[in-house]
């Protein structure tokens, strides 16, 4: 197999808008993160914002919501400042027309109407903290507006309100002072329990869990940890152990959550999980509400599975008054305080102002959130590859097993087409948008796809295969290969070792085709459930028959085997996700060996 070499970003702060041909430049996005035409043999970004040389004045940046001082300072060397709090969403609307950048916090709502009022001068979108849940991504992208966040201003701030937590927790210091302010003195009743020697397993460790489990080390717990994507030698460094998440959950004496909220970690917490923890357990949770079932905590509270909680993030915020959970007398409660001190407040004005500014001077910002927009014709021909690189990178993470974690991944492509006549970067950056979205609140496009996986120790190699024949097609097909794992699926091993998913698109319709050393031909549509079976008569249908009581729709179905009669992996695919009854009956088909069911 050739090499490939594709260009690369070398510095990340480069200007791209200098050799563009129009101007002023400006940064056009997609929500379908699509690549270049075959014809533009020298790809060109249209990234970001008129610069500076393109306007008569300064560029107006609208405050929406308190920023630290020391953020607006930078802004007013550069731009002209409108600092306007509490508007109305009319008011707004009105005056976003005027500006050329907005920054805001959580409070206010930048939605489809605040990009359409804005005419389309609005060029930068600035979130003073990590979470963009207020920003319309879609919106902004078809606006052509850029939409960056501060994401690492904030980490000693949550880590430190973590260990506040979990000390507090421990010693009852919250239920302690509220019995003393009412007139009490229950020493007996407020005994706590100590931190030294116990395992607290850190649930996602990236900036904010690695700190947090530095600050535990110091006060001589044992930290065992859980994150697809942490690097073992970062972790041994400061002395954390990695281990599966089942691990974690079983052994741990304090559990420390700092995963974002994703659809695979939504409600991670909950009653079957719960179940499978050490009776007594203390929970502390500064990342997202939504991580936790709060309602099975309850009932874990209640039964004693879980003897405590410290929670400063819930799902819906504030929360109801007569919350059983807030109200619960082993909970203790503080108001998304996680970032709330005064050199977080000014570290984040700093980061977003410098991100603000970088954009409307045309430079590129690792941390922005939506990518660059490509002509509409190069969009109908590259998009079920686009669709496909994604999803088959969505596919092989979900088939990783164990705590050590995703750190090299191969990707082949067999295609008829010359170097010049195929850049892969935007297929490289969908496969890792595959492969780290699906448990981070990273959003990863172009523009950010190389920065974001060496930040996560994700190394990606690519080769092409040289076929024969008509280029016409872009692509024969795409292989992604993860090596140095274990699988939740024996089967999808190579006869080298690695995880192996293969796919190409057949009628614009990405299917998986190679699962391991078996073939398929299954769309990649709706989910996928993996099964391996010994081949015998009925398989098929026994099979349906069970998803079919429960009016799941199977969408296809194939099946690859060794030899007739030996093993055989059948591939289903579903419309609709299947109850756990209905996986476990699969399960349970004598001739089944192994399942998984993986969600696209």
């Amino acid at each position: 197999m050739a090499s490939l070499k594709t260009p690369t970003l070398k510095n990340p702060s480069l200007s791209l808008s200098s050799n563009s041909s129009l101007s002023p430049a400006f940064f056009a996005t997609s929500p379908n993160n699509l690549p270049f035409s075959r014809s533009q043999r020298q790809p060109r970004f249209l990234i970001i914002t008129a610069s500076s040389a393109s306007f008569s004045n300064k560029p107006t940046v609208l405050v929406a919501e308190k920023l630290g001082e020391a953020g607006v300072t930078l802004l007013k060397e550069f731009a002209n400042v409108d600092c306007s709090y509490n508007l109305s969403p009319e008011e707004l609307c009105t005056k976003i027309s005027l500006c050329d950048a907005l920054i805001v916090r959580s409070g206010t709502k930048v939605n489809r109407e605040v990009f359409e009022s804005s005419g389309g001068r609005l060029k930068v979108v600035g979130r003073a903290g990590v979470g963009i849940d207020n920003v319309d991504l879609a919106a902004a992208t078809e606006h052509g507006c850029l939409v960056v966040n501060a994401p690492t201003a904030n980490t000693v701030a949550a880590a430190e309100h973590g260990i506040a937590l979990l000390a507090a927790m421990a010693r009852n210091v919250a239920q302690a002072d509220a019995s003393v302010k009412a007139g009490k003195w229950e020493r007996n009743k407020y005994v706590g329990v100590s931190l030294v020697g116990k395992t607290l397993a850190v649930l996602g460790f990236g900036k904010v869990g690695s700190e947090v489990a530095r600050r535990a080390k110091g006060l001589g717990m044992h930290v065992i940890a859980h994150d697809p994507y942490a690097a073992a030698d970062r972790a041994h460094a400061i002395g954390v152990e990695l281990v599966s998440f089942d691990e974690a959950i079983a052994t741990a004496d304090f559990i420390s959550l700092h995963m974002p909220l994703t659809p695979a970690t939504s409600k991670m917490l909950n009653d079957e999980t719960f179940a499978k923890m050490k009776k007594g357990v203390r929970i502390v949770n500064v990342a997202r509400g939504g991580v936790i079932d709060e309602e099975a905590l309850v009932r874990a509270l209640d039964s004693g599975i879980v003897a405590q909680a410290a929670l400063d993030v819930f799902t819906v915020e504030p929360p109801p008054q007569d919350s059983k959970l807030v109200q619960h007398e082993r909970v203790t409660v503080t108001p998304h305080l996680g970032a709330s001190t005064m050199e977080a407040q000014e570290g984040v004005a700093i980061e977003i102002a410098e991100a603000v500014v970088g954009a409307l001077k045309g430079e590129l910002a690792a941390t922005a959130v939506n990518a660059p927009m490509v002509p509409a014709e190069v969009l109908t021909e590259l998009k079920p590859y686009v669709e496909l690189a994604e999803k088959l990178g969505r596919l092989a993470v979900q088939l990783v097993a164990g705590g050590s974690g995703v750190k090299n991944v191969k990707v082949s492509y067999a295609t008829s087409r010359s170097p010049d006549d195929l850049d892969t970067r935007l297929l490289r950056a969908m496969i890792t948008k595959g492969l780290i979205e699906p448990i981070s609140s990273v959003f990863v496009n172009l523009v950010n796809a190389d920065y974001t996986a060496k930040q996560r120790g994700l190394r990606i190699t690519e080769e092409r295969v040289i076929l024969d024949g008509s280029p016409e097609s872009p692509l024969e097909s795409i292989q992604v290969q993860i090596a140095n794992v274990e699988s939740k699926f024996a089967s999808a091993i190579s006869e080298s070792g690695e995880i192996k998913v293969e796919g190409r698109v057949k009628d614009g319709i990405p299917h998986l085709t190679r699962v391991g050393s078996f073939e398929v031909d299954v769309s990649l549509e709706g989910s996928i459930i993996l099964c391996r079976q010994v081949d015998q008569p009925g398989m098929i249908g026994k099979v349906g028959s069970i998803l079919g009581e429960e009016n799941v729709n199977v969408s296809f179905m194939s099946v690859g085997r060794i030899a007739p009669r030996k093993q055989a992996v059948m591939a289903i695919g579903v419309d609709e996700p299947p109850s756990k009854e209905s996986l476990k009956r699969i399960g349970e088909v004598p001739a089944i060996e192994e399942f998984v069911y993986l969600k696209l």
